[in-house]
């Protein structure tokens, strides 16, 4: 029945979005077209959908997502490399309930939480 999943989170300004996805966390473009206001982005099988919001309050935002890697810390140091910030409160650790994980907020103050099972 159920086969993927593919949330869709608030963007204010597409290309910003598009600019820190495609160059700071490896995303690239999914499909032929490019829409107005919508974006679609692909990093090996996790797809991203975009929808312009464009008087989002990034301080308001709850938008968040939980993304599961079988390479935590090799994904995090490419983030350190690719000079990502990490979330002040998200840096790689151990978590209580068996998952290494780290965060990241995107422009957008959407939270990007990673996570591997241990």
């Amino acid at each position: 029945m159920l086969t993927d999943i593919h949330p869709k989170l608030p963007m204010r300004n597409q290309k910003k979005t598009r600019d820190f996805y495609i160059n700071q966390l490896g995303f690239r473009p999914f499909g032929a077209a490019s829409y107005p206001g919508y974006l679609m982005l692909q990093r090996d099988a996790i797809q991203l959908h975009f929808f312009e919001f464009s008087t989002l309050n990034p301080l308001e935002n709850y938008g968040q997502i939980y993304l599961r890697t079988d390479a935590i810390e090799q994904l995090y140091q490419e983030f350190l490399d690719r000079k990502v910030e990490i979330h002040p409160n998200g840096q790689l650790s151990l978590k209580p309930w068996g998952q290494k994980e780290f965060a990241i907020l995107d422009p957008d103050h959407n939270l990007l939480t990673f996570g591997q099972s241990l």
